[in-house]
């Protein structure tokens, strides 16, 4: 069953991933490991969709969100799925592939905020911060303010801050 989250997220381009590592180990942040995964998005109308295929996280997720540098919100639908079936050839059959993006991520948690420490091939390095609520609670602010939080917490500046996701960024190399 598909699960439906509100989050308020950001992007940063970054050259000191180790350092932002050192933060989120000294805050005792919940680190749940190396994932290497391959997002897949395909041809929509609405919206994003992608399936993520990773060893620690696999979903098919359809969100939709703003390209903006600041916080922003998206409403995400996340559908967990099994790598074992053939839902990648069934969805690239059906709708066709976007684009493919492959990144090799450290997972962080600290309560409901999540965090992303990204290599992406191609791309470089990034950090992400997640604050993620339930769909249909009235949390946005909350969210919002925690990511802020976290923005000045790992030092993050606003010219490191990047508005587009990684999908745009591989279709415009």
């Amino acid at each position: 069953m598909a699960k439906q989250y509100i989050l308020v997220e950001i992007k940063a381009a970054t050259n000191r991933p180790a350092e932002i590592e050192a933060i989120l180990n000294d805050h005792n942040a919940d680190f749940k490991g190396i994932d290497h995964q391959i997002d897949t998005y395909f041809k929509v109308n609405h919206g994003r969709l992608k399936l993520r295929e990773g060893n620690i996280e696999n979903h098919l997720i359809q969100y939709h969100r703003p390209n903006q540098a600041q916080p922003k919100t998206s409403k995400v639908l996340l559908y967990k799925s099994n790598p074992e079936t053939n839902l990648k050839a069934i969805l690239t059959n059906a709708l066709g592939v976007l684009v493919v993006v492959d990144k090799k991520r450290k997972i962080f948690f600290i309560d409901n905020v999540k965090f992303h420490i990204d290599e992406v091939n191609s791309l470089g390095a990034f950090v992400e911060v997640e604050a993620i609520g339930v769909e249909g609670t009235d949390l946005e602010e909350e969210l919002r303010r925690q990511c802020n939080t976290y923005l000045k917490i790992l030092g993050i500046k606003s010219d490191e801050l990047v508005t587009h996701s990684y999908s745009d960024m591989m279709l415009n190399l």
